[in-house]
């Protein structure tokens, strides 16, 4: 690792922030701080990453002048629910992007993905470390990358300005930390209501890659965990964990 930090409150209830010029990964740093007991809440940023990552190890490019940052914290609750704090990431990545502009739409696309424009604009990477849970954010606000599977954008070529990283995270995490209140005081249903109302493909035929197999069904919600449910041709119905997803054309 090599880089310089600094500490702010910039973000509320006194949230911590250090700020990296250079990391492999905000994610990884996360796992550091929490192997020497750090719990947060911490928001972690960087102006660059070497070994920037997605989901399933996919490489993420990290080009200077996009958000990369991670909120390590040390959520309540049973475990098996923190993967609804993906939805509260996202959730606060659009408001974050539309507190910028309101003239264009922001969809969620299941799991964890932010879409302008019919394309990506953003990522979430949730990794548990014991008691700890890193809840990583990259957003494409200057550049995107160019040959992905699914097509990318950037928050400036969408709208013709971008904000800059440190800005635009200090709107994210006071977004992000309403949704996580709700969730902490009301449970995942006012997150899944928020997320299925700027969802992409709801209602619509959807192809979901799963790792030994591919469905293609209709998106007709999601269930009480956060889980894709799709609606096969024959009726019956395929509750999807993990795949990554497609929509015709």
């Amino acid at each position: 690792m090599d880089g310089t930090h600094a500490t702010a409150n910039r973000n509320p209830d006194g949230l911590r922030l250090i700020i990296h010029e250079t990391l492999d990964s905000t994610n990884e740093e996360a796992r550091r701080l929490a192997e020497k007991g750090e719990r947060g809440p911490l928001w972690i940023l960087a102006s660059c990453q070497t070994a920037g990552r997605g989901r399933r190890g996919r490489n993420w490019i990290s080009e200077e002048g996009n958000l990369f940052a991670t909120l390590l914290l040390n959520p309540q609750g049973d475990k098996a629910h923190w993967p609804q704090l993906g939805f509260a990431m996202a959730l606060g990545t659009a408001e974050m992007l539309e507190a910028y502009t309101s003239a264009t739409e922001v969809k969620l696309k299941w799991p964890n993905d932010v879409l302008v424009q019919g394309r990506k604009i953003a990522g979430i990477l949730l990794e548990a470390y014991g008691d700890a849970l890193a809840i990583g954010v990259g957003v494409n606000l200057k550049s995107a990358p160019e040959g992905t599977e699914f097509p990318a954008i950037s928050f400036e070529r969408a709208t013709g300005n971008a904000p800059d990283p440190q800005s635009a995270l200090a709107v994210l995490a006071g977004r992000m930390h309403a949704w996580y209140e709700v969730w902490c005081e009301q449970g995942f249903h006012p997150l899944k209501r928020a997320w299925l109302a700027r969802a992409y493909g709801l209602g619509g035929p959807m192809t979901a890659r799963l790792a030994n197999e591919e469905l293609n069904g209709v998106f007709e919600a999601l269930d009480e965990d956060g889980a894709l449910m799709l609606r096969m041709a024959d009726g019956a119905h395929r509750r999807v964990t993990a795949a990554d997803i497609f929509l015709p054309g």
